[in-house]
């Protein structure tokens, strides 16, 4: 059975600097799986590849099985993978709502979108207060709900996350992680990449570690968790 999501020898570059270099990747249905790294060793990169956004010179990406590689980023989307990029990307002078129903762009049903608007004001409460409020005017913390609820507005199979909890206060990381969860137990596959290596560990079921643009460890999340390169390197300790 093929793998839900799935990279094959990628080498991506940036200009002349090799950024991904042969990295095999596979995220199966229903997981949540992680990246780790230091800053540059090709996470958002790689996230990028698989949305088509950026375009590797070698390598596939496979969904399900299909060849995606080079395919246009709305055209990715359609098929069912969902972006929330580093640094949110909200539409400032739009409104909240204005936001989400962007997210659905490939959805013609009023009805279903008002549907899936409701799940995401269930999930983020605090977005339904502010329905009417431009992006722009809202907290760090509610930018990051609204980049999450518009992307889970398209009903993706698998969303990437990119670095969720960056600029959050210690009390709205927890939270974030706990709709991550929510979000994957209500079906939705999650390939992860987040600065915060601990709590992504705790998580995921699988972890990958990226050393400048090469996966030099993968195994189960616990036990990464408690391998003692990463406990030293990622996780801070001694």
């Amino acid at each position: 059975m093929a793998a839900l999501l799935e990279l094959k020898n990628v080498h991506t570059y940036y200009g002349h600097i090799h950024a991904l270099k042969g990295v095999d990747l596979e995220v199966n249905q229903g997981e949540i799986v992680t990246l780790i790294g230091s800053n540059g060793a090709g996470k958002s990169t790689t996230l990028r590849t698989i949305s088509g956004m950026t375009r590797p010179k070698q390598g596939s990406v496979y969904l399900e099985g299909r060849d995606i590689t080079g395919m246009k980023p709305n055209h990715i989307a359609a098929l069912g993978i969902g972006h929330v990029p580093e640094g949110r990307r909200i539409f400032p002078l739009l409104t909240v709502k204005e936001n989400l129903e962007i997210g659905a762009w490939n959805v013609q049903d009023r009805v279903e979108i008002n549907r899936r608007m409701e799940r995401a004001f269930e999930l983020f409460p605090r977005l339904r207060e502010r329905v009417e409020q431009k992006g722009g005017t809202l907290s760090g913390g509610e930018q990051q709900m609204l980049a999450i609820s518009r992307a889970l507005m398209s009903a993706p199979r698998v969303i990437l996350l990119d670095e969720p909890s960056m600029g959050l206060a210690p009390v709205l990381v927890e939270g974030i992680f706990e709709i991550i969860k929510r979000i994957n137990a209500d079906g939705t596959t999650v390939l992860l990449v987040e600065q915060n290596a601990h709590m992504a560990l705790e998580i995921a079921q699988r972890g990958y570690v990226l050393q400048t643009g090469t996966v030099v460890l993968q195994d189960m999340a616990d036990i990464l968790i408690n391998d003692q390169m990463v406990r030293k390197v990622y996780l801070g300790e001694n």
